[in-house]
């Protein structure tokens, strides 16, 4: 194994305070590992929370920040983050406006988001309500979770949704929101290669030199199928199509398509793959009106992609375009 770090045990707490050198726009509890906005509580503001596994940075506390997160917690890597964790969180962003606690749909974060808002709410009369992204169209099932995974929507979201809550809209609106944009979107991710996680030492699983696997998950779960490698034309083809049959992405105001790395795939290998899943989308009829291309969500330093498709109306266009200052996203400031 070959990484930049000290200690595998300390990976998480040297990056975050990494993090807080880097951005003193943001402030880290290192102690219960959340990365607030500086600000933070914003009064009279919706506060939004989300959190996860470390390893698929810069989700999530890369996107704290002006029109994003108040908040993100981070878990040990591709590991959730405990119920105490959320809940000195959930209290750390409470304006007043109640919270919003954005969650990928893993049994863990779930179940640890949901006991979470429980104790915030009994404990300090906390508001919260909840979305559960799970836009992954490549298994119903998986390793970690019940349903589909949660995974490229979520960056879209925290984007749409943030922005919506730096407007001052209620709670209710702003979970409302947040629905709608995991309601009308879909990914689905491949993998070149796996990832190794610093404690285990290891690759998580194999590829030949000579495979990809499709439908890959985030943490390395096994997707639809091992395949041969194949022309990035193809690669599209096997991510997108799956995306279009399972929604109906004509018509409308247009898509956002987001082509995500999983960390190990450089911009010249995401860029081309954004031009072949454009023409095939072109070709269906889906008219492309916002695009973001890059490394948002990823897997430590797996090799491969996500496609991520969202149906965007006059209202979720206006939140997209909002401005935005995180360490992850920046427009309009």
């Amino acid at each position: 194994m070959k990484k930049l770090i000290n200690n595998p045990a300390d990976v998480v707490t040297d990056a975050l305070r990494g993090m807080a050198s880097a951005h003193p726009e943001l402030r880290v509890d290192l102690e219960n590992k959340i990365v607030y906005r500086a600000d933070a509580p914003v009064q009279g503001k919706v506060g939004l929370l989300s959190g996860g596994g470390s390893g698929h940075e810069p989700l999530h506390g890369g996107f704290v920040g002006l029109g994003m997160l108040d908040a993100a917690c981070a878990g040990e890597v591709f590991t959730s983050p405990v119920p105490d964790q959320v809940v000195a969180a959930t209290k750390g962003v409470d304006g007043g406006a109640g919270v919003l606690h954005i969650v990928k749909n893993y049994t863990g974060d779930v179940m640890n988001f949901e006991m979470a808002a429980e104790l915030a709410a009994a404990e300090a009369e906390v508001e919260v309500a909840v979305v559960v992204t799970n836009d992954d169209v490549a298994v119903q099932d998986s390793l970690y979770t019940a349903g589909r995974r949660g995974v490229g929507v979520t960056v879209v979201l925290e984007k749409i949704a943030g922005a919506a809550a730096e407007q001052g809209r209620k709670l209710a609106e702003v979970a409302e929101i947040a629905g709608r944009v995991n309601e009308n979107g879909r990914s689905m991710g491949m993998a070149l290669t796996s990832c190794t996680v610093p404690a285990a030492g290891k690759p998580t699983f194999e590829l030949t030199d000579t495979e990809m696997e499709i439908g890959i998950g985030i943490h390395g779960e096994p997707g639809r199928r091992r395949v041969p490698m194949a022309p990035a034309r193809e690669v599209a083809a096997q991510l997108v199509e799956p995306i279009l049959a399972d929604l109906d992405f004509t018509g409308g105001d247009g898509v956002l398509a987001f082509v995500n790395g999983m960390g190990g795939t450089p911009l010249l290998e995401l860029y081309l793959m954004y031009q072949e899943v454009a023409t095939i989308l072109d070709k269906a009829g889906v008219r492309v009106v916002r695009s973001l291309v890059g490394p948002y969500i990823t897997s430590l330093e797996m090799a491969g992609c996500s496609v991520t498709l969202v149906k965007l109306d006059d209202e979720l266009t206006g939140l997209w375009d909002a401005p935005v200052r995180t360490p992850g996203l920046r427009w309009g400031v």
